[in-house]
């Protein structure tokens, strides 16, 4: 993606800090004609060692498992929090809207998970970020009726190979920081976050 230096964030941690509060990624690939494949769906990121690792599944019926098999390197987006900024917080007129949002792309290889333990390891990975409680009840199941489930995806792993992580929150123009933050801190959630990220990127004093 384009990234101006002032943007560009090169702190691992933060990159891992917005692919975890916002999973819900894109995946994107090359389909059979040469065009983008994309997908929506979680993703559970993890460390293994200096490696990371997203793990995910999508459903047998979608091809995207497909294309990935036969050509395993694609690419993952996570969008953050995003929000229109009015010219109104600058000092003076002569200023234009934007747009103000974080985001993580990330270039995977990826490897097909079919066996079924596996893909039940993975499962139980992403109910541990999004609902623990509910790992009782999936190990309750019939086991005629997680077999079936489990059947009905197919789980993969995509290492990263690169990572790119921008948060664009007009640190260039300070002149406006106060004013920014303050309509943030006082707007939609998006907005809220993004006030947040100001504080923790040291915007605000």
């Amino acid at each position: 993606m384009y990234q101006p230096p002032q943007f560009q964030s090169k702190d691992r941690a933060q990159a891992l800090q917005i692919m975890r509060a916002h999973p819900f990624a894109s995946l994107i690939s090359v389909d059979d004609a040469d065009l983008p494949y994309v997908t929506h769906l979680p993703l559970h990121v993890e460390m293994q060692g200096e490696q990371m690792v997203l793990l995910g599944h999508c459903a047998k019926p979608n091809p995207h498992w497909q294309y990935l098999q036969t050509r395993p390197n694609a690419v993952v987006t996570f969008l953050g929090p995003h929000a229109y900024l009015s010219p109104q917080v600058y000092p003076d007129l002569a200023r234009v809207p934007t747009w103000n949002y974080l985001a993580v792309h990330c270039t995977v290889e990826a490897t097909l998970i079919e066996d079924e333990l596996a893909k039940d390891r993975l499962l139980k990975k992403l109910i541990g970020d999004h609902e623990p409680s509910y790992a009782k009840q999936w190990r309750d199941l019939d086991i005629k009726f997680q077999q079936r489930m489990l059947a009905g995806i197919v789980g993969f792993e995509l290492k990263v190979l690169d990572l790119q992580c921008k948060i664009k929150i007009n640190q260039h123009r300070t002149e406006a920081h106060q004013a920014m933050h303050k309509m943030y801190a006082a707007g939609t959630e998006n907005e809220q976050a993004l006030a947040v990220w100001m504080e923790k990127l040291g915007l605000i004093q």
